[in-house]
């Protein structure tokens, strides 16, 4: 099976096949597998072994936690990236999407003010969750419109922290 996997502005071709797993035609070492009770998942990658949080949001994105770091990655299957490719489905405007909190947690540090222009991996808002303060960063450029908490807030999973905005290009 073929995938696309996007995180970031950079897109990687997996495929998982019976000889093993390859990422842009190169074969590599990898075991992913998830831990009992929640959205904990063991992942060696060539001999070294990493602990991340992957949660799936809908059909085709995940919120992943590494390391302290937010990642959104979008996985797509070969079949519908050719299908969108032909119909021109997915093509429409895109934007920033909201800093939301991956888990329960504390609003720790707040990082930017309403009417910042952020840019991608920029630290947005610091929350404590588990006795560990994961940094939630920003996928790509944006305005910040709204601020919807302050330090020391407690937060649910999923609620929105901050809101982003498409930043406009002035032309000269």
């Amino acid at each position: 099976m073929i995938y696309h996997v996007t995180i970031g502005d950079t897109t990687r071709v997996v495929e998982l096949g019976a000889e093993g797993v390859t990422v842009d035609g190169t074969p590599i070492d990898v075991n992913f597998q998830g831990l009992e009770g929640g959205p904990i998942r063991s992942l060696i990658l060539d001999g070294h072994s990493h602990r991340l949080s992957a949660s799936r949001r809908g059909s085709e994105r995940w919120d992943l936690h590494l390391r302290g770091r937010r990642l959104a990655a979008s996985v797509v299957d070969e079949r519908t990236r050719v299908i969108r490719q032909i119909s021109g489905a997915g093509t429409g405007p895109s934007g920033p999407r909201p800093i939301v909190a991956p888990m329960p947690g504390m609003v720790v540090r707040i990082e930017v003010e309403e009417g910042d222009v952020v840019q991608p991996g920029q630290g947005i808002v610091i929350v404590e969750a588990m006795k560990m303060e994961n940094e939630l960063t920003a996928e790509g450029e944006g305005l910040v419109t709204r601020i919807h908490v302050s330090e020391g807030q407690a937060v649910e999973k999923d609620q929105i922290l901050v809101d982003l905005a498409a930043v406009d290009v002035e032309e000269d």
